[in-house]
């Protein structure tokens, strides 16, 4: 029975959100049934059978698309729409990256398919991973609540660890889950703990809310018992460490070759991608949203400054680090991190350009990125392991069309013009320039000299497939492990990256709309100056 004393308490609930609401979170849903169907349908299907579990997941991505695409035609005029109280935000950058989300899952799923079967690990399970872990994405990219955050990243990221795993009979795979596993949840925990001080000295969760009562305290006002700023300061440096572990940026790097080397081949192409990018949205949820009004303070050093430095060793200690590797996955690892330092750059310049070279550089690095683990993953086969150098030597000689693709994703890569690396770095480092920040100057160059050293590395993929003559081992005559769906992913893949590296513009306009999403936070929040 209810007590009287608790009729105030109810009359005072806020009402039930409405359909309109719901309705925003549809892609959501539906990816949340189809990842649930994916687990039920394994356990009722036959073992020679468990790949209709990823056409399933394959055919559920694609209405979660269309269900994204249906909802972005129906708010784009009225951008950025709030709802749930405010624990949903969407916006540009929301919108952008979720179809980014949606093509990582597609190429994973499509390139994993093959090779499970080889491995004899087709379970449904793995499939449904792909998808939770997804969602997880997609809900990070929406949330603009601390707890929403943090819930979506973790459900994001628990996925993950699992999938480093998945080969329970491989003691690489097992030990590269258990560092990736330690590793990301002390990163996890360095990030709740920012987030309990922020909410500590704020009182608030939401982020537009977080926004204006720290923009209040850094310019002096709302803080009658104390100045606030130290510990804020010590809030963003936890949850800066946190993130910067999640995406490996130098110093928190260590765990990616072990993680990128022992996981499954089709897991380090997802997570290379996927998770990274999600990282990457929730950095900027908390640098260039909540936690703006700190990028520069008079007397205290803000995390423009702070991540600066980090932007400079993490693309210098990736790239000479990968110079001296031989396995792939290896190499490709240290590239990644290099990659984050070139992301790094363009929120450090705080100019729309910047913004829109971090969108840029992102929507093209999961093409390219994929396309080569995709020929990593056709070399492994019977015998072949596929993770050398040398694995692709004469390639050119025993698959012209697979070289020429690999080739195409290396030059990405690489960034040499008239691909769509080279536009993505021509943004990001271009924007420090236009900062007008001579410092960030300075930090151009030595973007553009590591860029340089980064070429080395990957001509070796080149001189491998092209000059290097063809391993006499009969194990190397077998036939790629490839299929239709998989050439013709790679194909459209390599296609995009020339497509967008001549005729970029599309795809800039594309990235246009998370710079304006971000731009327009700033000019709303007060004490945040557009830059």
């Amino acid at each position: 029975m209810l007590n009287l004393t608790m009729l105030p308490l109810l009359v005072e609930l806020p009402p039930l959100p409405t359909l309109r609401e719901t309705a925003l979170i549809m892609p959501e849903i539906i990816l949340t049934l189809f990842a649930c169907a994916a687990l039920v349908l394994d356990v009722a299907l036959p073992r020679g059978k468990k790949q209709v579990t990823a056409y399933l997941s394959l055919v559920g991505l694609g209405f979660v698309a269309l269900a994204l695409a249906q909802q972005v035609m129906g708010v784009a005029d009225r951008l950025p729409v709030s709802a749930f109280y405010g624990m949903l935000f969407i916006d540009g950058l929301s919108v952008v990256f979720r179809f980014v989300f949606i093509v990582a899952a597609a190429f994973s799923i499509l390139y994993s398919i093959k090779y499970l079967e080889f491995e004899r690990e087709q379970r449904g399970e793995y499939y449904a991973l792909i998808l939770f872990s997804t969602l997880g994405m997609m809900f990070v990219a929406v949330s603009g609540d601390l707890i929403s955050l943090f819930v979506s990243f973790e459900l994001m990221s628990l996925s993950v660890y699992v999938l480093v795993g998945y080969l329970k009979r491989d003691g690489r795979s097992n030990e590269a889950a258990m560092k990736y596993f330690l590793t990301g949840i002390f990163s996890s925990a360095l990030i709740l703990y920012g987030l309990s001080l922020v909410y500590g000295v704020t009182g608030h969760t939401n982020l537009g809310l977080i926004a204006e009562t720290i923009a209040d305290y850094v310019q002096g006002a709302g803080a009658e018992n104390g100045d606030p700023r130290l510990l804020l300061l010590v809030a963003m440096v936890l949850v800066a460490a946190g993130l910067l572990f999640k995406i490996a940026a130098v110093p928190f790097h260590m765990w990616a070759p072990d993680a990128y080397e022992g996981a499954p081949t089709t897991v380090t192409a997802f997570m290379s991608v996927g998770p990274k990018a999600g990282a990457y949205v929730l950095l900027a949820r908390m640098l260039l949203f909540a936690l703006a009004p700190l990028r520069e303070m008079q007397d205290l050093p803000g995390w423009a400054a702070m991540l600066t430095v980090v932007a400079v060793l993490t693309m210098t200690i990736g790239n000479l680090a990968a110079v001296t590797q031989d396995n792939v996955k290896r190499l490709l690892a240290y590239s990644s991190i290099a990659h984050a330092g070139y992301i790094l750059l363009g929120i450090v310049s705080g100019t729309p350009m910047g913004y829109q070279g971090v969108a840029f550089h992102i929507m093209t690095y999961t093409l390219m990125n994929t396309g080569v683990f995709a020929v990593i993953i056709a070399l492994h086969r019977q015998g072949v392991i596929g993770e050398k150098l040398d694995d692709l030597n004469g390639l050119f000689a025993k698959a012209p069309s697979v070289a020429v693709l690999m080739l195409i994703f290396v030059l990405g890569l690489a960034g040499i013009p008239a691909t769509a690396g080279f536009v993505g770095k021509y943004l990001l480092f271009g924007s420090l320039i236009q900062s007008g920040k001579p410092w960030l100057t300075y930090v151009a160059v030595i973007a553009v000299l590591n860029a340089v050293v980064a070429f080395y590395y990957y001509a070796r993929f080149l001189r491998a497939m092209f000059l290097n003559p063809p391993s006499e081992n009969l194990a190397d005559a077998a036939p790629l492990l490839l299929t239709p769906g998989v050439r013709a992913a790679m194909v459209v893949s390599a296609a995009a990256v020339l497509f967008f590296g001549i005729y970029p513009q599309p795809l800039i306009d594309v990235a246009e709309i998370v710079a304006g999403s971000i731009t327009t936070v700033y000019a709303q929040s007060p004490g945040i100056a557009v830059r």
